[in-house]
C-alpha cells in the first residue's frame, strides 16, 4: 500500500522530469509550427502544464488507491 505522502512524492519526481522534458521539446517544436516563444515564455508554459500534470497525476493515483482498497475489502479473506 503506498501512503498519500509517498503517492505525492512519486508524482512530484515523475512531474519534474516530465517538466525538463516537456521545455526541451517545446523549445525544439514550437519552431516548426511558426511559434517562437523566448525561453521565459517555454519555461512559464511549462510550469503552467507541470502544475496541471502534477494535480492530474495525485488525483488519478490517488482514485485508483480507493479503487484498490474498496476491492481489496470486497475480497473474502484467504487462508
Amino acid at each position: 500500500m503506498q501512503t498519500r505522502w509517498m503517492s505525492l512524492m512519486e508524482s512530484i519526481a515523475n512531474v519534474i522530469v516530465g517538466f525538463v522534458v516537456a521545455v526541451i521539446a517545446q523549445i525544439l517544436v514550437f519552431p516548426l509550427f511558426g511559434m517562437h516563444p523566448t525561453v521565459s515564455q517555454n519555461l512559464w508554459i511549462g510550469l503552467i502544464f507541470t502544475a496541471v500534470s502534477l494535480v492530474r497525476s495525485y488525483l488519478l493515483r490517488r482514485g485508483f488507491e480507493v479503487l484498490r482498497t474498496r476491492q481489496a475489502a470486497r475480497q473474502p479473506a484467504q487462508t
